[in-house]
């Protein structure tokens, strides 16, 4: 690889990095807009394996906003990041996939409408497909592979939450 290349390389790779962090941060803030313009045009977020919906970025934003009022304080930790350029084929280095292991620590509202003492905590894994537009990398598809979680005893099963 010339030195053109590598730097590319980790330019793309840091930039990467940056967008899995802006989709957590969108997340834990609320700030369904920001979560949005993450996504390339198509791009489709699919949460089943956590109890919630698949569709389009704006249809499971919508959902998101709604299921997350239950949670006023929530925190996305996202490591062990994999990163591989080039996934699709025939790709010239313009796509990328990237796996990430989560935790996610939320607390649910109480009748007051402040916060609980921490009661909702869940993990898995992420796999993101990303995709080089002309406003830089942005998500093709999230699809939440959850692993575990640990709620609250009592907690109606009517009202179960959602991690995100």
């Amino acid at each position: 690889m010339t030195q053109r290349v590598e730097l590319a390389t980790v330019m793309d790779r840091l930039a990467v990095d940056g967008l899995i962090t802006e989709y957590a941060v969108a997340v834990d803030d609320g700030d369904w807009t920001a979560y949005r313009g993450l996504f390339a045009p198509g791009g489709r977020a699919d949460y089943r394996s956590a109890g919630g919906i698949e569709g389009d970025a704006a249809q499971v934003a919508d959902w998101l906003a709604r299921s997350m009022e239950l949670f006023p304080v929530r925190q996305h930790l996202i490591v062990n990041r994999r990163v591989r350029f080039g996934y699709l084929e025939h790709d010239t280095g313009d796509t990328a996939e990237v796996q990430a292991d989560y935790v996610n620590p939320m607390r649910l509202a109480g009748p007051d409408g402040g916060s609980t003492a921490p009661d909702f905590v869940c993990g898995g894994r992420y796999a993101f497909g990303l995709v080089r537009t002309d406003d830089g990398w942005r998500l093709s598809e999230v699809v939440v592979r959850e692993k575990w979680r640990r709620a609250p005893d009592g907690l109606p099963t009517g009202r179960q939450p959602h991690s995100a």
